[in-house]
């Protein structure tokens, strides 16, 4: 089991999500940077769709009463195990070894905002929906970590062996997310999109797993009034009335009634996922 001691800013469980219930009003969710988790999830020799745990500004320490393998990846940041006795420094990408009584700390990213932690037999929480992911718009599956919240793991004796040492380094990010014409971007004055991909646009403090919500340029409409709910998807740039996009990410409403000038192509949802408050980004459309 894995208890937290301290679960950072904001901690909580996440696998692949919930496809498949748009129709019922329940997003998706799961990890917002999905190719992190898999990473993760190779590194112990889990299957990619396990459940781990998704850390937003690091700070976290965790417990755990049993031995594991644990890999971490995602948003780089120092890491420390705490064995009986004696103290390490295990490294991003890499499989390595807590024993029982054992503690994982995580520093704060030194980029980048969501840090996963797999640990081999992945989380073993109870399955909503065919996920075990906390959802933060719906309130589906365990609620966010807090301290004293214990977790099980689940059993490993089955699993393949660890044959992967460590993960490439991942490369330099960059500021330019990829998008392609939005459903409605007729509903915007012309030349909206360029004035879109013109930038730069900055981080609110207000983005959370729902969406990343920017400050910049105002994108002015054509058109008055609002479109009846329609359907959304991750990645959708959308728009409200103050003229503000916002890039829907993993927990995002199933439907919305605001226009969408244009939607992020889907290798850079992940690079929207770790975008912090405070950062700068540019759109290209391609």
């Amino acid at each position: 089991m894995i208890e937290i001691i301290s679960p950072g800013p904001y901690a909580t469980v996440q696998d692949l999500g919930r496809p498949g219930y748009g129709h019922l009003g329940v997003p998706r969710s799961g990890a917002a940077d999905a190719p992190s988790l898999r990473l993760a999830n190779r590194l112990v020799g889990n299957p990619e769709s396990a459940a781990g745990i998704e850390l937003t500004f690091g700070g976290a320490r965790l417990r755990f009463t049993a031995g594991a393998w644990v890999a971490v990846t995602g948003a780089p940041c120092l890491l420390e195990s705490l064995p009986a006795g004696r103290t390490a420094s295990p490294g991003m990408g890499a499989p390595f070894w807590v024993p029982a009584g054992g503690e994982l700390l995580t520093a704060i990213p030194s980029t980048g905002l969501r840090t996963y932690v797999a640990v081999r037999g992945g989380v073993d929480v109870p399955v909503v929906m065919g996920s075990r992911s906390t959802d933060s718009l719906s309130g589906l599956g365990p609620p966010p970590l807090r301290p004293g919240t214990i977790l099980p793991v689940g059993p490993a004796g089955t699993l393949p062996s660890i044959i992967v040492d460590a993960a490439p380094p991942p490369g330099a990010p960059t500021n330019v997310l990829r998008v392609l014409r939005g459903p409605r971007d007729d509903w915007f004055a012309p030349g909206a999109l360029a004035v879109l991909c013109a930038g730069p646009y900055e981080v609110s403090q207000d983005s959370n797993r729902v969406g990343v919500r920017l400050s910049g340029a105002c994108l002015e409409r054509s058109r008055q009034g609002e479109l009846p709910s329609e359907g959304m998807v991750a990645g959708a740039v959308q728009v409200p009335p103050s003229g503000q996009p916002i890039v829907f990410l993993a927990d995002h409403p199933p439907t919305g009634g605001y226009p969408v000038i244009a939607v992020l192509i889907s290798a850079d949802l992940a690079k929207a996922a770790q975008l912090r408050p405070g950062d700068q980004i540019r759109f290209h459309l391609g």
